[in-house]
This record gives C-alpha cells, structure tokens and sequence, in this order.
C-alpha cells in the first residue's frame, strides 16, 4: 500500500493569528534562545496519533468525519517554558470547554478506532521555541491573541534534518 506516516489531529491558525504567534516566538527567542518554530508549522496539537500505517489512513479521516463539535472563540493570553523538554509554549489561561470538548471527542474516537491514547491530561498549547532556556520569563504578552476557531485538520508530519515539515491531508469545519 503507502508508507506509515506520523499523523495528528490540530488546530491551525490564520494568517494573522500565526504573524502574532510568530511575534510572540522572536520575543521569547530574545529571552531563551533556542530554534522558532517555522511560522508555516505553527499549530495547536488536539490529538497525536503518531505512527499510522497506511491502511489506516481511512479510518483516521472517518475519526474526523465522526467529531460534531461547535466553532469557538481562543484567547492564546499566557506564555511559559517547560524545563523537562525545553519547549516554550503558548496556550490559552483558561481552556475554552468547546477546545476541551473537541479535543476529547478525538482521543475517545481514537481509542475505540485502536489508536494508542493519550495518558497524560490535556494541556493544550502552541510550540513556540524548541531547546530553549528556560528559566523564569522576564517577558509577558502585552495583550491575548483572539483566535476564531472555525475548524480542525489532519496533519501529516515529515521528519527533516531542519525540524517537521507539515502537511495537511484533510480537514473539518466546525459548527457555526
């Protein structure tokens, strides 16, 4: 058939929200060093699936056939840097129950698909720096980025040498 391919399910902003996103990484890197996430690969993971083998790739896409969630409004309006796997981050203070809802939805339809699930609780967040220093943030977002969720996609991610490439091979709307 195809190759196994690493595939998640994500949220992926717009133009504007990644150009904020993106702003907010080159003022962190000021701070911690480390290598920005491509403003191209910016996205907020729902569910990582990890290796897929191709003849599973229709029943990951019927995964995301089967999800009926709402559209929902994100306020990206905290920063942080996790000591353990040096990732500085962006995320929202408070998790919208729709982004909560949407995100269980996918790992229950994960699990009764006989994908392997998450173990750890949720923490939704956009990778802003990889290797980074982390120590205690001087800098601290002026204003929250407001992002208008209005669907979710599946990702293919394609290891390089430079760090993943993304491609998105399906995507959903949400309800208006």
């Amino acid at each position: 058939m195809g190759a196994p391919a690493r595939l998640f399910f994500a949220l992926w902003p717009d133009e504007r929200v990644r150009r904020e996103l993106a702003a907010w990484a080159h003022a962190l890197h000021r701070e911690t060093g480390g290598r920005v996430t491509r403003a191209d690969s910016i996205h907020l993971t729902l569910l990582f699936l990890g290796e897929v083998e191709a003849e599973d790739f229709d029943r990951v896409r019927e995964l995301g056939t089967g999800v009926s969630a709402s559209a929902f409004d994100l306020s990206i309006d905290t920063a942080g840097c996790w000591k353990h796997n040096r990732i500085a981050w962006a995320a929202p203070a408070a998790i919208p129950q729709p982004l909560a809802m949407l995100a269980e939805q996918l790992s229950a339809g994960g699990g009764a698909a006989g994908f392997e699930p998450e173990l750890r609780p949720y923490k939704p967040h956009v990778t802003l720096l990889r290797k980074a220093q982390c120590r205690p943030l001087q800098w601290t977002p002026s204003a929250p980025i407001e992002w208008r969720v209005e669907r979710f996609v599946l990702v293919r991610s394609i290891l390089h040498r430079e760090g993943a490439i993304y491609e998105e091979m399906a995507h959903w709307p949400l309800r208006m």
